[in-house]
């Protein structure tokens, strides 16, 4: 079992309350790769490379738990589930069946005020791939997603594509943002935006795909499309 020495902790977001600022950090740690899947933690040991109490911790694993993003282990700790590249590729199948057309029939149906608001999320998730802070950039990324769905009126949809979205890991994400090159892929945010306040559902339905097409290709490597085919 990994010591606190041993663990690549992001430092805690205090814009947060404890435990969400440590569930906020250990997602991250988890969809990123940073924390190993199948790998077993303690919460002492976490809690110590966030220079906090156990009590945080455990209860932001619990919720994480929840999240199918680990399992509880009793007098253990808690281990982090393990993800196929099958079920990798089944959470994107199901992402791509909701969100694109969605997104196309919200377009042009977001108002100026909703617009500023989106705009302003997706700054924040530039700012974070920018700085190099893949904690706020999840997190900024969730809420700016869960925020354009809720356009389409139904609080279901939303729930269920957050939820996949949390699941799914992301492990070139450090080394894109080591590279700077996450910052570009993060401006698709805005061109989404672009879209969607000019009324091209078409054009938007198809920049969705190609963005959630990143999950499983830019995201989840760091490795492009091309580059992919290249080597196979």
């Amino acid at each position: 079992m990994p010591t606190n020495n041993d663990l690549p902790i992001a430092p805690l977001n205090r814009q947060y309350s404890l435990r969400e600022s440590v569930t906020e950090s250990l997602r991250a740690a988890i969809i990123a790769g940073t924390l190993k899947e199948g790998t077993l933690y303690s919460a002492p040991a976490l809690a110590a490379a966030f220079g906090v109490s156990a009590t945080p911790v455990r209860e932001a694993m619990m919720d994480l738990t929840r999240e199918g993003l680990v399992e509880t282990l009793k007098n253990k700790g808690f281990r982090i589930t393990a993800m196929s590249e099958r079920e990798l590729d089944e959470l994107t199948q199901i992402r791509l069946l909701l969100e694109p057309p969605v997104v196309g029939d919200i377009a042009g149906t977001v108002p100026p005020s909703g617009i500023m608001v989106l705009r302003s999320m997706a700054d924040a998730i530039v700012n974070a791939a920018r700085e190099g802070d893949l904690t706020a950039y999840l997190a900024a990324d969730r809420e700016f997603h869960a925020e354009l769905l809720r356009y389409a009126g139904n609080s279901q949809l939303v729930v269920l594509a957050t939820e996949l979205r949390t699941r799914t890991r992301l492990y070139g994400l450090k080394s894109l943002s080591e590279s700077n090159l996450l910052a570009d892929s993060a401006q698709e945010h805005h061109e989404l935006l672009d879209l969607i306040e000019t009324g091209d559902g078409t054009a938007a339905a198809s920049l969705m795909r190609r963005h959630i097409g990143h999950a499983r290709g830019l995201w989840a490597t760091g490795q492009n499309e091309t580059q992919q085919e290249h080597q196979t």
